[in-house]
């Protein structure tokens, strides 16, 4: 038997059996890690809109197209009884429920983004002598611009926590 492990062929395909099975696996987590779901909000419609499931590969592009600056032009036409959200769009990964909700602010021409960062925390009660997990922390950052919103995104979809949690600080 082991004479048949030495065999160097064998050996080989062994290994890429091994690799091939384990690989998949590990790419069938990997994907159920990256799965994400989306919604927006319009903001003369009261609702928010479940678009469902988004893949990593659509989320930058979902952001890019979203129309902003039609929905900022909206908001200035409109009373302000009609106006029930900014224009939102909101990313989640289906697994550990981390997620960004990104919001438009300000004139057509001249707008920001505030981004608001949900995860699951522990967070510390009666002056830190207990903890309790908070599964709807949210943390948010103003003022900030199309590159601080993709760089966000990115982290999301890499599941680069520790950079969303540097950045939400």
């Amino acid at each position: 038997m082991l004479q048949l492990i030495t065999d160097r062929p064998l050996k080989y395909t062994i290994l890429f059996l091994l690799i091939g099975v384990f690989g998949c696996k590990n790419e069938k987590q990997m994907n159920k890690l990256t799965e994400f779901r989306y919604s927006i909000c319009e903001p003369l419609n009261p609702k928010i809109i479940e678009k469902g499931t988004i893949g990593k590969n659509e989320i930058i592009s979902a952001f890019s197209s979203f129309p902003w600056k039609k929905y900022l032009e909206q908001m200035d036409k409109a009373r302000e009884s009609e106006i029930h959200y900014s224009p939102s769009i909101e990313i989640e990964n289906k697994e550990n429920k981390n997620g960004l909700a990104i919001s438009a602010v300000g004139s057509p021409d001249n707008y920001e983004f505030y981004i608001f960062f949900k995860r699951p925390k522990m967070k510390k009660r009666f002056f830190g002598l207990s903890e309790k997990m908070d599964n709807q922390y949210v943390s948010d950052l103003r003022d900030q611009t199309k590159q601080d919103v993709l760089d966000c995104l990115n982290a999301l979809i890499n599941n680069d926590l520790n950079f969303l949690e540097q950045k939400f600080k």
